[in-house]
């Protein structure tokens, strides 16, 4: 009978360069699944991103555009429409590269150093509801931040929606909506993460004014224009009764609204710095209508962004 014994043959396993090999291929498999998970890890940040701005910016501009189109409101239904004086000051106003304290009454105490040069827009208009105060209010007149307003005649009754841009708390810049309530003034916070707030004024230089802008304007060329108005000679309360008159503030047919709103850090994959024309080409001369994230802190570039904007006819003449 023959015998086999196993030979050194038999006993042969894996070598070191076999060994390695598959170390190295092992490796390259875990680095390319570790890139396919950053990758889609993200894709994913970046998508949560856009969503919650697309909710954000969505959100300001129905409150805006909601403001913007009861500016100058005035309510009819106690039974005979209400004579609104002339000399009343205008229903909007605006001012450029400010903010404002969150209590002061309405655009007092503004201050510059704005976000960007971000913008101030106060609009007043009268409330729905037999007297005054939240409690008079039936509900279907609503300022910035969503509480009723009462049907007041007097100016000093009526309500506000003022839009600015602060920084909270912790550094992060919000559009805020600026209104009185029964206790006094506030403001609250509407959106976050906002890196510029613009506004230009379609200006009606038609006479008589057809209700069509010829030219838009930012607040700071139209209270140019109210300055080299010429007033009549009389005391400081006459002339401003005239220039109330006059205002080419009262000549404001159309408002649009820019607000350029980014995500949170590094949810948008690198790349080369962009830039934004928030009014468009036609408006890249404008004053800080053009944002260039190569001049924003480390902080804030590599994230998403996203341009929200909105133009409005405005209903009312603006007059009361």
């Amino acid at each position: 009978m023959r015998r086999y014994f196993a030979g050194r043959e038999g006993c042969a396993g894996m070598g070191l360069a076999e060994m390695m090999v598959a170390l190295l291929l092992g490796m390259a498999l875990a680095l390319a699944a570790a890139g396919m998970l950053v990758a889609s890890n993200a894709a994913y940040v970046n998508h949560g991103a856009h969503v919650r701005l697309d909710d954000g910016g969505r959100l300001a501009l129905a409150l805006i555009g909601q403001a913007l189109r009861q500016a100058a409101f005035v309510n009819w239904e106690p039974g005979q429409a209400p004579g609104v004086p002339a000399e009343r000051s205008a229903s909007i106003a605006g001012l450029d590269a400010h903010t404002l304290p969150r209590a002061s009454q309405a655009i007092d105490g503004a201050r510059p150093g704005a976000v960007n040069g971000s913008d101030v827009l106060a609009l007043r208009f009268s409330g729905s509801g037999f007297g005054s105060g939240a409690f008079a209010a039936d509900g279907s007149a609503l300022n910035c931040a969503g509480f009723a307003v009462g049907g007041g005649a007097s100016e000093a009754e009526q309500g506000w929606s003022i839009f600015y841009v602060a920084l909270a708390a912790d550094g992060e810049a919000e559009l805020r909506c600026k209104y009185r309530a029964d206790s006094g003034w506030t403001s609250d916070a509407l959106v976050r993460g906002v890196d510029a707030f613009q506004v230009l004024y379609g200006l009606d230089t038609d006479t008589p004014p057809d209700g069509i802008p010829n030219r838009f304007l930012n607040a700071t060329e139209i209270n140019a224009l109210d300055e080299a108005l010429v007033l009549a000679a009389g005391s400081a309360g006459e002339r401003q009764l005239e220039r109330n008159r006059k205002t080419h503030w009262k000549r404001i047919a159309s408002v649009r609204v820019a607000l350029l709103l980014h995500g949170e850090f590094a949810s948008r994959p690198a790349g080369p710095p962009l830039r934004y024309a928030l009014f468009g080409p036609q408006q890249a001369d404008e004053p800080d209508a053009l944002v260039d994230e190569a001049a924003m802190p480390k902080s804030l570039r590599e994230r998403a962004r996203r341009l929200f904007a909105i133009s409005v006819v405005l209903r009312n003449t603006g007059k009361g």
